[in-house]
């Protein structure tokens, strides 16, 4: 059960996988209190603010299976391979170019408060910054090779 604070923990997270028997729920209305620890900001960019409103106001818990429905977790898996996936994800991400990751981060998180035009061009800031890494290099060089990349995070 990810509860109040806990559950805002979890939805602070970039890629969210559960286990088959996991819960969340937004539990500050029960007693009393408002989400709190970024659930206000985070639940409603992933689940709509219908949803997010409906969580928050009504504190009722929500499953594994509806939480993937609703866009609150990337995964459900059964409850025996929960680590073994979320380091299958944690390697994955590790293995690739760091600084392609972490603009893209920027750029998903940013684009909220941006217009068109304004994403676009802090798209092509990021397209320039990229293009002059190392790890841009090895990828196209790669590709080129037909390998696998060897991204080294510079």
């Amino acid at each position: 059960m990810a509860a109040g604070a806990g559950c805002s923990l979890a939805l602070a997270c970039d890629i969210r996988i559960a286990s088959e028997h996991a819960k969340f729920i937004e539990v500050f209305v029960n007693v009393g209190l408002v989400p709190d620890s970024a659930s206000t900001w985070t639940l409603p960019r992933l689940v709509g603010l219908g949803r997010a409103m409906e969580l928050c106001m009504t504190g009722r818990p929500v499953k594994a299976d509806e939480a993937f429905a609703i866009g609150m977790v990337n995964q459900v898996v059964p409850a025996g391979e929960l680590e073994s996936a979320t380091a299958a994800v944690a390697e994955r991400l590790a293995s690739l170019p760091g600084k392609a990751i972490s603009l893209t981060k920027r750029l998903l998180n940013e684009s909220f408060e941006r217009t068109l035009s304004e994403q676009l061009e802090a798209e092509a800031y990021a397209q320039e910054t990229a293009g002059h890494t190392t790890d841009h290099f090895e990828g196209v060089t790669a590709f080129l090779q037909k390998r696998t990349p060897t991204f080294t995070g510079q």
